[in-house]
């Protein structure tokens, strides 16, 4: 016993550390560590659990070849924005818009070249004559006057939102007509009004300027006929024969359109029958139908996607009450739409209000990161 330990309290002797061996803890850890990692990857198939993984199916068997022999080692994003066959939009047989290699231009390019103007003649593949005037026809080669009368979209970013605005009345009033044809760039759409005058001047005007045409076509509103769209209304009570012949003379007023955009219609546009009978005859016609949004009761959008016709509707109408602050008010709401959805479409009257309004709209478009583009390159939104 040392002297530290004599002259120390009873009872507090001196304490001794007690001294573990790390090293050999540290070495058992590292040990059962390796014995997991090497059961695992003997025992477990997949190693890299927890790794993302592609599972692609072969088209064909390989001989001495396994699924461990195949692996993915890098995927990068095309430099062209090619999203891949899983997200790519469907192939062209799926599609129902236009095809603009099928345009003949009259600068003679191709589809794919910037767009100064359209033709103004009448494409002679897509018309048959009648009696009332040049009726619209699919050509024996398959080309529609959806195909032959488009604004090819040349420069189309796909994470663009993109807005297409229609404007009716076009025809109504030289004055207003003329106002629209001056002011507004050519990717608004105009539609013809069937009872205007001197519709293939205005056609003429607006596709020299480059602008894609709809016809507007006269339905039966619900309030009939105290609200009358006119002497050759499509009515639900119409028997198929009268209604052909009226359709018939509706659809030779104009020449050089892509489709039609109804007039009214609330009554027609939600009895089933009526529409079933009118999608079918303008899709053996090689026309698009684009729905004015004027009633929520419209069944559009369930027929056309029945008989797969080429269709887009209208999500905003922007001149209901025809002052500059609610065409403001109107067009905000249409680019949330746009910027919600990725495409949105609105519609207007070629009045003066509205017209100037747009003119304003449209110029720093692209600075706010949105696209202008005819009616027909939102069939297949």
């Amino acid at each position: 016993m040392s002297s530290e330990d004599l002259t120390a309290p009873l009872g507090m002797g001196k304490r001794r550390l007690v001294k573990l061996p790390f090293g050999l803890i540290g070495a058992g850890i590292l040990s059962v560590a390796v014995t997991t990692i090497v059961v695992w990857v003997a025992v477990v198939d997949d190693p890299i659990g927890g790794e993302p993984v592609a599972l692609l199916p072969l088209d064909a068997v390989v001989e001495g070849v396994t699924s461990h022999d195949i692996e993915v080692v890098e995927i990068r994003p095309g430099l062209t924005g090619d999203l891949g066959p899983n997200l790519r939009p469907e192939t062209s047989e799926d599609l129902l818009g236009p095809r603009y290699q099928m345009i003949e231009r009259p600068d003679g390019l191709s589809h794919d070249a910037p767009v100064a103007n359209l033709n103004i003649n009448p494409d002679n593949r897509v018309f048959e004559r009648t009696d009332y005037g040049f009726l619209p026809k699919i050509s024996d080669a398959g080309v529609r006057p959806l195909d032959a009368y488009s604004r090819p979209v040349v420069s189309e970013f796909t994470s663009i939102p993109k807005i297409a605005i229609v404007l009716n009345g076009m025809g109504l009033s030289e004055t207003g007509t003329q106002n629209a044809i001056d002011s507004l760039p050519a990717d608004i759409t105009f539609a013809m009004a069937p009872y205007g005058d001197d519709l293939d001047l205005w056609m003429q005007q607006s596709r020299s300027r480059g602008h894609e045409l709809l016809l507007q076509l006269p339905l039966e509103p619900f309030d009939f006929p105290d609200n009358d769209p006119g002497p050759h209304t499509l009515l639900v009570s119409l028997k198929p024969a009268e209604m052909m012949d009226r359709l018939a003379y509706l659809l030779t007023r104009a020449t050089n359109y892509v489709g039609i955009i109804p007039e009214m219609g609330a009554r027609f546009t939600s009895t089933k029958p009526s529409m079933d009978y009118l999608m079918e005859k303008l899709k053996s016609r090689g026309l698009m139908f684009v729905d004015n949004g004027s009633s929520s009761r419209s069944l559009a959008p369930q027929v056309a996607g029945d008989q797969r016709i080429p269709y887009s509707g209208v999500d905003v109408v922007l001149d209901e009450v025809p002052r500059d602050d609610h065409i403001d008010a109107k067009l905000l709401q249409l680019e949330s739409i746009a910027r919600a959805r990725g495409v949105a479409v609105a519609s207007g009257s070629a009045l003066p209000v509205t017209v100037r309004q747009l003119k304003e709209w449209v110029r720093d478009l692209e600075q706010r990161g949105l696209q202008l583009v005819p009616i027909s390159a939102t069939i297949d939104r």
